[in-house]
């Protein structure tokens, strides 16, 4: 029995961690053009972007969590805006990181999740992605959020466990184009709202009374990592 669970904990391991072949180029590329088409279009972005702002309120709360700051709940809204909420010092490092972070959240966990594609590691990131948002969903604090992250952390589940390893690596594929392509368009659209004087509130605004920076020196800030991590984490997957 021992033997048993020791050999299935093993082939479990294996599984998770070790890595998979490439998919085809034109698997790669098929799957870069229906991030874009979910993207571009702004019908099917109203839609799509729900699950970036998953990842930018997800990337304040973790940041919060990582600089010793208390999450107290993150909520997430049908018009795909959101809200995560922190206590601790109102200024200071820990503050401006976890302000710097939403922006930022969805084009670098897109580069991370290239780098371990180019590794082979497609069932790790499925993995890895999962629990994320399992971990996510116990900080959501209200009904539509809950729905939300279900519905994607569910897709996930059905994913891993169920498809076969073609499908896998092509829905892995698709959901980092789906970051990288996608976690472009918000600091445009913040800049646009910005121009027409609202957003006064935004990620970029309180950074700017964090730091006395201004605040287009953030969405600078914003368009750079975004910008960088398509370029680098597309190179990645485009190269195999």
């Amino acid at each position: 029995m021992d033997s048993t669970a020791s050999d299935s904990l093993a082939s479990l391991w294996d599984e998770v961690f070790g890595s998979q072949p490439d998919p085809d180029l034109w698997v790669v590329i098929a799957t870069l053009v229906a991030a874009l088409a979910v993207v571009v279009p702004p019908v099917l972005w109203r839609v799509s972007r729900n699950a970036i702002t998953i990842a930018h309120e997800g990337g304040h709360g973790l940041v919060a969590l990582l600089t010793g700051r208390t999450l107290t709940g993150i909520r997430l809204h049908s018009d795909t805006s959101g809200l995560t909420v922190s206590r601790g010092k109102p200024h200071g490092i820990g503050m401006i990181l976890t302000a710097a972070s939403g922006y930022t959240a969805p084009p670098l966990l897109g580069l991370g999740g290239a780098a371990l594609l180019a590794a082979g590691h497609i069932t790790a990131l499925l993995w890895l992605a999962t629990l994320l948002l399992v971990a996510m969903l116990v900080m959501i604090r209200n009904a539509y959020g809950a729905l939300t992250v279900v519905l994607t952390g569910g897709t996930f589940v059905v994913v891993s466990w169920l498809a076969g390893p073609q499908v896998q690596a092509a829905f892995a594929y698709a959901v980092v184009w789906f970051l990288l392509v996608g976690g472009v368009r918000p600091a445009f659209e913040l800049q646009a709202k910005r121009a027409r004087g609202g957003a006064g509130d935004s990620d970029a605004d309180q950074l700017s009374r964090l730091t006395h920076v201004p605040a287009g020196l953030w969405l600078f800030l914003f368009h750079a990592v975004s910008l960088c991590s398509l370029i680098g984490g597309g190179r990645w997957l485009l190269e195999g």
